[in-house]
């Protein structure tokens, strides 16, 4: 039994009971398991109930897909792919997440479109591959000229011609200019950080920037970002609970620098020395994710409280694989790389007016799926022309299969790394350190047995579907491009 890494970390919030209390001493796993069982199993049977209720009792001008839902999209930076319970985490409590599982529906092979932060991020918000939008690599802390021009189809600008209110609390790293900036792309709010990383406690970057906005200018606040995102968070789901509203909370956590939540002032653990950020302790690590749990328990039980939640679309998933401390078990690779490690993450989605609960969905899905989802849950069309790489998930979330085959593809194009990848299927094309690889993920999701030189007609017509995607990515001309 693993005890709590400082005596003053609260326990996660019971969202259920709101019953305010800390532990100490963290129960035995089996005994975990049993309490979730005990609360989540009782809800899940209520929330299918209530779906099939709400399908015989719209009203007449709710459309469809009933009256339009709120949505939080939760965005983790860096998790790893074992490193909260819904996907095998054994050394880290996650009860909030392992209850949002049981609600909702936990996506098994769900993509991020990118391995690295900027990319995904980008993709999320125009629903097409990074590459059309010239975002490829992730935007240097000590480069203040890039960032992302506003998409036509930028996904909180499209809501927000649909009457929602749009906020973002969390990390942007889409640039630093105005004309970059979350309210350039839509946001009508925005608290958070504008880089890639900051000390969690001064808010300052690697070059001793301060990085901490309210809108467009620099403010100063005490307190963990964590605990700070999730706060301000809630205070959007409060302030909004009226209309629809739109909240991407991006968390940077548990991107490094690994410092735990609750230390004092003069713990050595808060002093950062310009090269040790990237460097931390699994413990640390753990520490972060489980504050992490506690501030996505604080959201829901914020739309508990309002009576939001029913009709609330709820996305956790994250950015890219994580990097050491994290752990991507039972994947190959990490961050950075286009192995499964590298981009294949957690995903849930609980929508209990919608989608069934304690479902597990083993269809292929990818970042911008996610915004074709929302986008057609809310009503909203892209512009005529805007391009589209996702897909409304809902029907495959409710258990129907993919009208077809999807085909999803990466590359890696920097000058001392390339990496090609494609996913058609189970099986998955690799080209990676000036050789091609072919995977059948199906049995083998670690790659690790090799079947190039087994199947080649599998490989070749992969290699065309890359070769395709790169043709029809050669017609964009983005504005500007990072690599």
């Amino acid at each position: 039994m693993r005890r709590r890494a400082a005596a003053g970390e609260a326990a996660p919030p019971d969202r259920r009971t709101r019953t305010p209390g800390a532990r100490s001493t963290r129960a035995p796993r089996k005994q975990q398991e049993a309490a979730r069982a005990r609360f989540c199993a009782p809800a899940a049977l209520l929330v299918a109930l209530l779906g099939l209720l709400s399908a015989c009792s719209r009203a007449p001008g709710d459309g469809p897909a009933g009256p339009r839902p709120n949505v939080v999209v939760i965005l983790t930076d860096d998790l790893g792919f074992a490193d909260i319970g819904p996907y095998g985490a054994s050394d880290v409590s996650t009860p909030t997440l392992d209850c949002l599982a049981q609600e909702g529906v936990r996506l098994t092979d769900f993509y991020a479109a990118a391995p690295v932060c900027t990319p995904s991020r980008a993709a999320l918000l125009a629903g097409c591959y990074p590459q059309r939008l010239g975002m490829e690599w992730a935007i240097p802390a000590v480069d203040r000229a890039p960032g992302l021009h506003p998409p036509a189809a930028a996904l909180p600008r499209l809501l927000q011609e649909r009457g929602y209110a749009t906020g973002l609390a969390g990390k942007w790293h889409l640039g630093y200019r105005k004309d970059f900036s979350p309210r350039a792309h839509g946001f009508d709010e925005f608290f958070g950080l504008l880089g890639p990383c900051h000390d969690y406690y001064t808010h300052r970057d690697q070059e001793g920037r301060l990085d901490l906005y309210e809108g467009e200018t620099e403010v100063q606040c005490e307190g963990y970002t964590t605990d700070l995102l999730s706060e301000r968070a809630v205070r959007f789901i409060a302030e909004h609970a009226e209309q629809p509203f739109f909240l991407l909370v991006a968390y940077n956590a548990p991107h490094w620098p690994f410092q735990r939540p609750d230390l004092a002032p003069d713990d050595p653990g808060r002093l950062l020395p310009p090269d040790g950020w990237p460097f931390g302790t699994r413990e640390d690590y753990i520490a972060m994710v489980e504050r992490l749990d506690r501030g996505v328990g604080l959201l829901l039980a914020e739309l508990d409280a309002r009576g939001l939640a029913r009709n609330t679309l709820v996305v956790f998933t994250g950015d890219n694989g994580g990097e050491v401390p994290a752990r991507n078990t039972p994947l190959t690779g990490g961050k950075a790389s286009l192995q499964e490690g590298g981009i294949r993450v957690p995903c849930i989605v609980r929508w209990p007016a919608r989608l069934p609960a304690g479902q597990v969905c083993q269809s292929p899905a990818i970042t911008m799926d996610l915004t074709a989802t929302i986008l057609a849950a809310a009503g909203a069309r892209p512009p005529h022309g805007a391009p589209c790489d996702g897909i409304d998930l809902l029907p495959v979330l409710n258990g129907l299969p993919p009208a077809e085959e999807r085909v999803f593809c990466w590359r890696i194009d920097r000058s001392d790394v390339k990496q090609r990848a494609v996913r058609r299927g189970k099986w998955k094309y690799l080209r990676h350190g000036g050789r091609d690889h072919l995977y059948n993920l199906e049995r083998d999701i670690g790659e690790q047995i090799d079947f190039a030189h087994r199947s080649l007609g599998i490989l070749r017509s992969l290699q065309e579907a890359l070769d395709a995607w790169e043709a029809d990515l050669a017609r964009e001309r983005p504005r500007m491009v990072v690599k």
